[in-house]
């Protein structure tokens, strides 16, 4: 399947579709206004992403947009945050136009849309959907765990699915492939239709950095992966002494005001609720928490390595993400933790490419194996709010 990437970042979707799924998916073009985002995405998939703001290529009466068979991306999704409640107006609440415009010109037959889980919902999932069903697409919308799918991460993302061709909810979501450790056997049993046969426990922080030595140096290493990535901060000796206040897994900002007052922020101290994650330690063995663009400042979440006194590292990041090591990330130090938190992680979207590559065969009249959820509520429960784990304090 010829595919085309809009809004691509560093290629977290191209990565997915391309690299970790079962199908055969041929980038054939892509576009992001982030100049070291489309370095990144060009030195892994060949010179393919174009850098510019797609309103203005697609206003170019030159720009040749290739046929495809299929168009992905994360319209930018500030817009939809619960961070941004006061920008009702945001105009990147519609850069799905841009990307359905795409849809149009590529004659593409299926879309995969990917954004925050804010929205669903909302007036412009209303729009996205009316959009696709005038032009013949038949539509599933959901909001997916990451860790479900082999993540180590408890991100949720929005993902809404498009087809000519066929129906997308006969298809998705996806099984999941891993479960949740804290179910208990009369919870699995009942949602078992919602579960791949052989599903294992979520993936967790040891899992994906526990072979990873103490991070040396402050700037990108000449080493090669994962090294390269693999570096430290040099923290001020009152972080240090902050790091040192909360030793064991799972503390947080509230335990350093137990153990460490005097090395407590005034605002923290005034802030009484909420903010759980914040200055907190991930834990060994557990998944971690959402990696955001700044994970390198654990004051702004849940970023302490486990057990030694540091953040955690642009290469720990990007295995949190389930970026192979192999990937390529062009830009400074600011702009590659960009490309790793804005990311869509890979085998997430590699679940989704899945179920994709499925609905094309069908089409073409070859068998698939075409299990999904057997029962409304394992349906439903798949789509669900997932509980995380609690935050609050050590254990």
């Amino acid at each position: 399947m010829r595919l085309i990437d809009l809004f691509c970042g560093a290629g977290g979707l191209s990565v997915g579709f391309h690299w970790q799924s079962a199908a055969t998916y041929t980038p054939v073009w892509a576009n992001d206004f982030n100049e070291y985002a489309v370095a990144s995405y060009n030195a892994n998939f060949g010179p393919l992403c174009v850098h510019g703001d797609l309103v203005d290529i697609l206003s170019d009466s030159g720009a040749a947009i290739p046929e495809a068979d299929i168009v992905v991306g994360g319209p930018p999704c500030q817009g939809f945050s619960l961070l941004n409640k006061g920008r009702a107006d945001d105009p990147r609440k519609k850069l799905w136009i841009p990307f359905m415009d795409v849809v149009d010109r590529s004659k593409a037959e299926y879309f995969v849309m990917e954004n925050v889980p804010q929205l669903l919902g909302s007036l412009e999932h209303d729009e996205i959907l009316r959009w696709a069903s005038d032009r013949g697409f038949r539509t599933w919308s959901g909001a997916l765990l990451a860790a479900d799918y082999g993540v180590p991460q408890t991100r949720k993302r929005a993902f809404v699915v498009g087809s000519k061709r066929v129906d997308p909810s006969r298809f998705l979501p996806p099984l999941r492939t891993h479960y949740d450790p804290r179910l208990s056997p009369n919870q699995f049993a009942f949602f078992s239709g919602a579960y791949a046969l052989n599903a294992e426990p979520w993936r967790t922080v040891r899992s994906a950095i526990g072979d990873l030595p103490p991070p040396q140096g402050t700037e990108i290493r000449d080493e090669p992966a994962p090294l390269d990535l693999h570096f430290g901060r040099s923290p001020t000796p009152k972080s240090l002494a902050r790091y040192r206040a909360i030793p064991d897994e799972g503390m947080n900002r509230f335990d350093l005001q137990r153990n460490a007052l005097e090395l407590t922020p005034q605002c923290w101290v005034n802030k009484t609720s909420g903010g759980t994650d914040l200055f907190g330690r991930l834990w060994w063995d557990r998944p971690a928490f959402t990696i955001r663009t700044e994970f390198f400042k654990p004051e702004k979440g849940r970023y302490l390595h486990p057990e030694q006194h540091r953040p955690i590292t642009h290469r720990e990041a990007a295995r949190f993400q389930t970026f192979p090591d192999r990937f390529v990330f062009k830009g400074t130090k600011i702009e590659i933790a960009r490309q790793i938190g804005n990311a869509v992680p890979p085998l997430l979207a590699g679940a989704v490419a899945n179920r994709v590559y499925d609905m094309w065969l069908e089409s073409r009249g070859c068998l698939y194996d075409g299990r999904v959820p057997e029962t409304q509520e394992a349906r439903d429960y798949v789509s669900s709010e997932e509980p995380e784990y609690v935050a609050g304090g050590a254990g």
